[in-house]
């Protein structure tokens, strides 16, 4: 290495936990092996060394080294044994995981560093000082504290989550103090993580102030007398010792006897075959795709190298032979007639090719529209096949407030074209200058296209077809009939994957489809859409078009084959336009309400602020979670602390409740304060500005396929998750009001979810006390307390109540007792004797649990199915989730699953009692909100009844009878 060079030291270490937590568990598919940290390991490292070659973290590598602990015993255990005794051993699904993310390090062709005795962090010291030693510089890829102290002239730090830069002014940001003053610091505070002794009540700011006014830490211990404040004197003084060899433990050693030198770190480009191997190995398909591009590798005849498969086998257990891992390294699909992996690259690829349609993706063949001769033959030909898959291009993503870029069309795999309409020059502002020529008039383009796309003739196919429908319909063109690649998707495979275009196309024809940002850019000089030349844009959105058509030819005939046609056609692709149209209509908000709650929530955040200071004896930062966790668990010393994964202590919700409930003053206090900050941020100060400017209302966006039970969500705004269970939060739904001379209709299902438990787990008590009109929380704490129904305390009919909803989650005893806040025992003997009571929902669970273990999935009663592949993980916190997961689907999916019936009917019914103005806007949970006008409002709500409480049949012939409670109001907390 020599003056000039530039040496980037990763801490391996600090990235396999930082990719552990950043994702949720990923298995291998072929086998169950754990490899979501692996994943998020390489996903991370390729990312760092693309843009680093890229310059985008301002220096070019020439040496690169990625840099892990040996193991926890180190010459530090010598010097105090306590030192990092309180950590707990790594999860279980992480341990297999280590040995294949040093062989991932080795299949990126990069030194994979350790030594016996030595800490990562002395690794990275010793190489840093040795690259500062020849002239060149070192940066240090962490954002971890304990390597701060080797930030100088030439050595720098680059935290790749913040994509920030770390030099001696960001060091003393932080901290307060320069790098050579950060041991000092760390050796007056102390790290609870790795179990660094420190002095008792001493923090980082403290600290700094201490390291300022005496120049360091050994000054300090010899005049630590003259410190004013008694306490803070007596701490230093008692705790002198403590703070000197804290000072040994967080010192870093730069002279570790290293075997590799400098000359070994030199940066070679990637092995592109080899990375592919491991990535192939894994089962990292999009990971295998941007390395084939980036390295021109040809990844179709890569198979997995002994190397990758011994690994693979070896973490995965001795039953796990090299040959089954090679076999499962090519995998996939398995052969119908065998079962067996399909045996080769090129056998998978020809499977995958005939299945959508053995025609090869061919960008350059897209045919740009450059007129309206040209657009009716394409119409003609849609006609023709019968079948037009459709995409569209928009100015934004929000349909309502969108303008139309362009128009794409498939009509066979490989046969598409794109139909630009609104491409501006880049020239004038930020927005785009005039269109550009060469584009078909947007009025014309649509004139022709409207009876194409009202055809009941021909079928418009599209992936997530709600939005193109929308802003559609928003331009004048109503579009039917209408298929959604995403909606069948999601009815056949729902928990087994993401339903979007990218992971669809690759995981069933073998394509990745071109990214946005590879013809727009990213960064400062991303492009909008509309900006981009026709000649480019014209591959992109041509693909689109492609890939649904092609998707809709692989998933549509396993409708059939799986027994899903009738889930598919009465629960999911009438809903497109139903929500369609209620997102449409939106729902008006009273700007004054809001802004008179934003000034009411502001002063009570303000009151109890002043509370949290006075009960906490100082004032901090109350939004900071690490200030709160140092307050609550270092200076108070609460019980049940815990630390997050990056060290610092938890102040959860959970926890915080927990300490709440427990008697304590000022967690309650935090919890009250946190909830009134939300509602403000979130709510009254947020949804202003999701008013739309012309409609003067707000219009929420509904994902039909964003959860495995068949639930709704919400966004732009989240109107979800608006809380009720305070009468702060209820205040907020004052604001969504009818509009003059309307009223609000609010018709909600009473305890349907019970209702269904009653129903599938055929429970006698529960269904006669449905069907008896009886209070059914009463009924179950008469059942459960030997009480008689009348005269119910109300404080017996809130726990049977929190237990009868519990059981639908899964509740713990742990749960139950944090909710009624009594001792667990006593919410154990609660629990225990619900089962006795109604043993058949205990046999309804172990049904349920033993038929997912079997199949891999739950049904609802309507058929719909949620899968849930790792209740057989090893994991017994995988495999406990899905347990539990698997239990409640069936129920929270046959409630959403009843809610989505009625709302398929409901406009109908509405047109035929000759109330077609009454418009349904809203769908929260269990409840439907409908705007109606004055007159209109008694007629109305025996239909909306109606229709809800007969949404189950004819499929369905319910046990117990579905009510509904429906009223009106001018807003919608009033109609509730």
């Amino acid at each position: 290495m020599k003056k000039g060079d530039h040496l980037f030291l990763v801490d391996g270490s600090g990235y396999i936990f930082r990719a552990y937590h950043a994702l949720p568990p990923l298995t291998r598919k072929s086998d169950g092996l754990p490899v979501g940290a692996v994943s998020g390991f390489c996903n991370m490292l390729w990312k760092l060394l693309q843009d680093a070659r890229n310059t985008d973290v301002g220096v070019t590598p020439t040496h690169f080294a990625v840099i892990f602990d040996y193991s926890s015993k180190t010459f530090r255990s010598e010097i105090f044994p306590e030192y990092k005794a309180n950590r707990s051993e790594p999860p279980e699904d992480l341990v297999p995981q280590f040995g294949l993310i040093r062989e991932a390090t080795r299949a990126f062709d990069l030194p994979c560093i350790e030594l016996e005795g030595y800490e990562a962090d002395d690794l990275i010291a010793t190489y840093a000082r040795l690259a500062r030693e020849a002239g060149g510089d070192a940066t240090i890829v962490s954002s971890d504290k304990d390597l701060m102290q080797l930030v100088g002239d030439a050595v720098s730090m680059y935290d790749p989550m913040k994509d920030r830069e770390i030099r001696v002014p960001e060091v003393i940001e932080k901290w307060g103090v320069p790098p050579e003053k950060m041991i000092d610091l760390q050796a007056l505070t102390g790290d609870s993580v790795d179990n660094v002794p420190g002095i008792p009540g001493i923090g980082p700011k403290t600290a700094a102030q201490l390291l300022e006014e005496f120049g360091d830490l050994d000054t300090l211990l010899a005049r630590a007398g003259e410190i004013k404040q008694n306490k803070r004197r007596e701490n230093i003084i008692e705790n002198a010792d403590k703070a000197r060899i804290s000072r040994e433990l967080v010192r870093l050693k730069d002279d570790a006897p290293v075997v590799e030198g400098l000359a070994d770190f030199v940066l070679r480009p990637p092995d592109g075959p080899k990375l592919i191997a491991f990535c192939k190995a894994m089962e990292f398909s999009s990971l295998t795709r941007r390395v084939a591009e980036a390295t021109g590798a040809d990844p179709s005849g890569i198979a997995a190298t002994a190397l990758e498969i011994e690994a693979g086998a070896a973490a995965h257990g001795p039953d796990v032979g090299a040959g089954k891992a090679a076999a499962k390294a090519l995998g996939g699909p398995t052969r119908p007639d065998t079962g067996n992996v399909y045996a080769t690259p090129a056998e998978l690829a020809g499977k995958r090719a005939e299945m959508a349609g053995a025609i090869p993706f061919d960008r350059s063949g897209y045919e740009t529209i450059v007129d309206i001769k040209t657009l009716d033959a394409w119409i003609a030909e849609a006609r023709e096949a019968g079948v037009v898959a459709i995409d569209t291009e928009s100015t934004s993503i929000d349909p309502m407030q969108a303008d139309l870029t362009g128009i794409s069309l498939a009509v066979a795999p490989g046969r598409a074209a794109y139909l630009p309409l609104g491409h501006k020059s880049r020239d004038g502002d930020l927005l785009g200058g005039g269109l550009v020529e060469g584009q078909v008039s947007l009025r014309a383009a649509l004139d022709a296209l409207a009876p194409l796309f009202s055809d009941p003739g021909v079928l418009k196919v599209g992936q997530n077809i709600k939005h193109d429908w929308l802003l559609l319909l928003q331009h004048g063109v109503a579009v039917t009939p209408v298929d959604d690649t995403m909606l069948i998707s999601y009815v056949l495979d729902a928990g087994l994957g993401a339903q979007g275009l990218e992971a669809l196309s690759e995981r069933w024809l073998g394509h990745a489809p071109m990214p946005l940002k590879e013809i727009t850019g990213s960064g400062r000089n991303q492009l909008r859409f509309e900006t981009v030349e026709i000649a480019d844009a014209t591959p992109y959105a041509g693909e689109g078009a492609d890939v649904a058509l092609r998707l809709w030819q692989v998933l549509k005939p396993r409708l059939a084959a799986d027994g899903l046609v009738s889930v598919y056609e009465r629960l999911e692709r009438p809903l497109v336009e139903v929500i369609g149209r209620m997102e449409q209509r939106g729902i008006a908000v009273d700007r004054q309400i809001l802004s008179r709650l934003s000034g009411d929530f502001s002063q009570t955040a303000a009151a109890i602020e002043e509370e949290i200071y006075e009960t906490a004896g100082e004032r901090f930062n109350i939004g900071s979670p690490k200030q709160l966790g140092d307050i609550l668990f270092g200076k108070m010393g609460l019980s049940g602390a815990r630390k997050t994964a990056t060290g610092q202590w938890s102040t959860s919700a959970q926890i915080l409740e927990d300490l709440a409930a427990e008697g304590h003053e000022l967690p309650r206090k935090i919890v009250d304060w946190r909830q009134v900050t939300k509602l403000k941020s979130t709510y009254t100060d947020a949804l202003p500005g999701y008013i739309n400017p012309e409609t003067k209302r707000v219009h929420t966006s509904y994902a039909l396929a964003s959860t495995s039970t068949g639930r709704l969500s919400s966004s732009e705004p989240n109107l979800q998750n608006i809380p009720i269970r305070t009468v702060e939060g209820r205040k907020i739904r004052t604001a969504f009001i009818a509009e003059p001379g309307n009223r609000l209709i609010s018709a909600d299902y009473s305890q349907i979810e019970l209702r269904v438990l009653a129903h599938i787990a055929d429970i006698p008590q529960l269904r006669q006390a449905f069907a008896d009109g009886v209070d059914i929380h009463a009924m179950t704490a008469s059942e459960m307390f030997n009480m008689p129904v009348e005269d119910m305390p109300p404080d017996v009919r809130r726990r049977a109540k929190a237990i009868n909803f519990g059981i639908i989650y899964g509740i713990s005893a742990f749960g139950l007792a944090n909710q009624l806040s009594i001792p667990r025992e006593e919410a154990s003997a609660y629990i225990k004797k619900y089962f006795e009571r109604f043993p058949g929902i205990r046999d309804y669970m172990d049904r349920t649990k033993e038929h997912a273990r079997e199949k891999g999935y739950v049904e609802t009663i309507f058929g719909r199915r949620a899968h849930y592949p790792e209740i057989r993980s090893s994991n017994p916190h995988h495999r406990a989730f899905n347990e539990r997961a698997a239990i409640n689907a069936p129920i929270q999916g046959s409630a959403a699953d009843i809610i989505r019936r009625a709302m398929v009917r409901m406009d109908g019914a509405l047109a035929d009692a000759g109330l077609a103005e009454v418009r349904m806007l809203l769908q929260v949970h269990d409840e439907l909100i409908f705007e109606a006008r004055e007159a209109d409002v008694d007629k109305a709500i025996p239909v909306i009844r109606e229709v809800m409480e007969n949404a189950a049949m004819p499929a369905i012939s319910m046990a117990v009878p579905l009510q509904v409670d429906a009223r009106a109001a001018d807003n919608w907390d009033e109609a509730h």
